[in-house]
């Protein structure tokens, strides 16, 4: 048990028997009336973005989280498999868990994966990552950046949008929170 005033983003809360990850927190002192903190949660199983305020002072269950790096190593029907770099130890995380990620994961591609008593609970990848343009319609001459954009599809299957002059072959840098192309690798 922890009180409110240990709140920090990252911090993840057990509320009514689901796991809370805390987004932001703000601590208000109102001129009138008590203390209390006001704090946006994300439920990690769902996703879920709520509202809640907390008196100050008040008693919150936290959960313990490891989060940990991990290697990941192939696809398993629905499944994904990945290696604790430590201790060699392979896990296999559901494909919900895993959910937008899988779009820029590849083989042998590092990755952070939370666990809370031995069950994953999400997974964070790097901000970018570098990902090959497998296909996409070819390019007129004098096409530039400032032009507009044509889809293409990288190397994990997921189609981005790029400039008109990017061919297939080249190296590209991919948000992975939003999909945005950032930029050619060379």
């Amino acid at each position: 048990m922890a009180s409110t005033n240990d709140i920090k983003n990252g911090t993840v809360l057990k509320l009514d028997g689901n796991l809370w990850n805390v987004i932001e927190f703000q601590h208000v002192k109102p001129g009138k009336g008590g203390a209390f903190v006001r704090t946006k949660l994300r439920n990690v199983l769902s996703g879920k973005v709520v509202d809640k305020t907390f008196n100050a002072g008040a008693k919150v269950e936290t959960a313990t989280v490891d989060r940990r790096d991990y290697q990941y190593l192939y696809k398993d029907g629905e499944d994904f498999v990945f290696m604790d770099n430590d201790t060699y130890d392979q896990i296999t995380i559901p494909g919900p868990i895993v959910g937008n990620a899988a779009n820029f994961m590849l083989e042998g591609q590092q990755a952070t994966v939370a666990m809370n008593e031995g069950n994953p609970l999400y997974l964070e990848l790097p901000a970018s990552v570098v990902l090959e343009i497998t296909y996409t319609e070819p390019g007129l001459q004098g096409d530039r950046s400032s032009a507009g954009t044509k889809p293409a599809t990288v190397e994990t299957g997921y189609e981005i949008q790029v400039p008109l002059f990017l061919e297939q072959g080249v190296k590209v840098k991919v948000d992975t929170r939003s999909g945005d192309y950032l930029g050619r690798v060379s």
